[in-house]
């Protein structure tokens, strides 16, 4: 037995936020939808956004996902949206913990961090 993967579940009050930002920003795909669950993924990612006026108006979460070429995904957001690169790291920094990273930010801060280590 084993642990596969981490199926993080995103609130929005207004679903397009959460589209605009993931699959026309950030590259995802939209797979199932209907009228209150959105299931978007790309490569091994799967993320689900989900409709809810009160939670999403709260905390807005940070995520991070692994690379293994975080300068090909930097380089893809950084052409594709580079308005969503996050103000307080909006370019590939060598951590002092050893991860190279950076992020994105949507419109009601979500963060998503991306790292290679």
């Amino acid at each position: 037995m084993s642990l596969r993967a981490v199926l993080p579940k995103i609130f929005y009050a207004d679903i397009q936020t959460g589209l605009s930002f993931f699959v026309d920003g950030l590259g995802f795909e939209l797979g199932y939808h209907d009228e209150s669950l959105y299931i978007v993924s790309k490569d091994d990612v799967t993320l689900l956004l989900v409709i809810n006026e009160d939670l999403g108006n709260r905390d807005r979460p940070e995520i991070r996902i692994a690379t293994d070429d975080i300068e090909a995904v930097y380089q893809e957001i950084k052409g594709r949206n580079p308005g969503l690169l996050h103000p307080n790291l909006n370019y590939i920094k060598q951590q002092p913990w050893g991860l190279k990273e950076f992020a994105c930010l949507d419109p009601t801060t979500v963060c998503i961090i991306f790292q290679q280590g």
